[in-house]
């Protein structure tokens, strides 16, 4: 039995207006062509600010079609929205119905099993998990028909968000609680994946790299294609650098591969602040100019909703409208 080759990338925040996160997948994209793995999952983020502008989720989803090889997609924050956590805030950009159904007009999918080379396949929207939605309750009720039939083989799970921190019972946290699987649908999915052979988590959301196991699961957490978050918005927990992940399986087992494509850059979540700011205050200056022939009229206000990540739209938001 052939070996199965698997490529995960996470994280790529796409839009035509972000040229240097266009460039970082254009990286990833050569390093994808010259490899020819036999499947790409991207494990969410896609776009830049899904749930505000389709246009980003099209555009990526552009990108991703011309890739030479077979891609499966799962959604993240970015893309549908954040999902509502029993000790934090909630979300600026809940996951709604009608932001599911978006990516699933462009994308097809925002779950999925298949199985290779003996091993079971499972990709899930962890972003609607704890909302209360009705498609929460789908997607576990299409989990346990999917994990009743492995028939046997091990099993890898895809998600956007990691499950937890070190173990299921880490406590939540008002400050991280958006950084994982939120409690009681964490504690109800790895009960229900108590059931079957359970080898390995793969997931991305939080920009940095990490690899560790906790009992006999392997846990990866795939680096974002896109940006880094610095250290003084985020605590160090893996490696914070941009890159992709690489799975080889075979029937006995797997082997994984940490990887940054040849002239990937590690984009600064701060240099994307700057740029969007900078950008509005060019505007505010445009208007006002055109304010003195035209009559008063009121600067525009910075794009509080066309965030890159949550830190993004927390930083904009912090300052005055230009003007």
């Amino acid at each position: 039995m052939p070996d199965f080759r698997l490529t995960q990338i996470s994280d790529t925040h796409l839009a035509r207006r972000q040229l240097k996160l266009i460039e970082n997948f254009h990286r990833v994209s050569e390093y994808i062509e010259a490899k020819r793995p036999d499947l790409v999952v991207n494990s969410g983020d896609l776009a830049f600010d899904g749930p505000a502008r389709r246009d980003d989720l099209e555009f990526a989803k552009t990108l991703h079609d011309a890739l030479p090889v077979a891609c499966r997609y799962l959604p993240g924050n970015q893309d549908i929205g954040d999902n509502p956590t029993q000790v934090g805030p909630p979300p600026s950009q809940p996951v709604t119905e009608q932001s599911q159904q978006a990516f699933l007009s462009i994308f097809g999918e925002d779950r999925w099993r298949f199985d290779a080379t003996g091993w079971c396949f499972i990709g899930l929207n962890s972003l609607v998990m704890n909302t209360g939605l009705a498609s929460e309750a789908e997607q576990f009720d299409w989990l346990a028909s999917q994990l009743s039939s492995p028939n046997g083989k091990p099993v890898v799970l895809f998600l956007h968000k990691p499950l937890y921190l070190n173990s299921p019972d880490d406590p939540e946290l008002p400050a991280t609680s958006t950084r994982y699987v939120p409690m009681p649908a964490r504690s109800r999915l790895v009960e229900m994946l108590r059931a079957v052979d359970l080898r390995l988590v793969a997931s991305g959301h939080v920009h940095q790299r990490r690899d560790f196991t906790f009992g006999h699961v392997r846990h990866i957490w795939a680096p974002s294609a896109g940006f880094i978050i610095s250290d003084a918005r985020q605590e160090v927990i893996g490696i914070k650098e941009v890159g992709l992940v690489e799975y080889r399986f075979q029937p006995n087992g797997f082997e994984v591969r940490h990887v940054r494509a040849p002239g990937q850059i590690d984009v600064h979540l701060d240099s994307l602040i700057d740029m969007a700011w900078k950008g509005w205050q060019a505007l505010s200056v445009i208007v006002r100019r055109a304010s003195r022939s035209v009559g008063p009229r009121r600067a525009p206000e910075p794009p509080l909703r066309d965030q890159t990540h949550s830190d993004l739209q927390a930083e904009i938001s912090k300052k005055p409208p230009p003007g």
